[in-house]
């Protein structure tokens, strides 16, 4: 069997509703979420699959994190800012792309990716 697309990530974050706040200021849309038995939330970025919220303690941060593609990080960056998120740090992968990784609000990593 040949994967045709990314469907969900799921991450488990402390507080719900904080979470939501930070996914909507990259972008991400809130969709329909059946009643689970826990808290949670769905979203979407633009139609490309989701982000599940899980209200559940996330793991010791150990690297892992995903990552959204942008067109532009200092406009991205720019925009974040008015929502009071920052980059926790900043790189370059010569020739291949920009990077600013974020933390949520329970602490899950997610980078920015502007490509080269």
């Amino acid at each position: 069997m040949v994967a045709r697309a990314l469907h969900h990530v799921s991450l488990n974050v402390d507080d719900v509703a904080p979470a939501v706040e930070f996914y909507e200021a990259l972008g991400f849309r809130k969709v329909p979420r059946p009643d689970l038995g826990f808290d949670g939330a769905w979203m979407t970025l633009h139609g490309a699959g989701e982000l599940h919220l899980l209200g559940f303690a996330p793991p010791e941060a150990m690297g892992q994190h995903f990552a959204v593609q942008v067109d532009d990080l200092d406009a991205a960056l720019a925009e974040l800012a008015t929502h009071g998120i920052a980059p926790a740090r900043t790189g370059e992968i010569a020739g291949i792309c920009r990077q600013a990784f974020l933390e949520d609000p329970s602490g899950n990593e997610v980078e920015l990716n502007q490509p080269l």
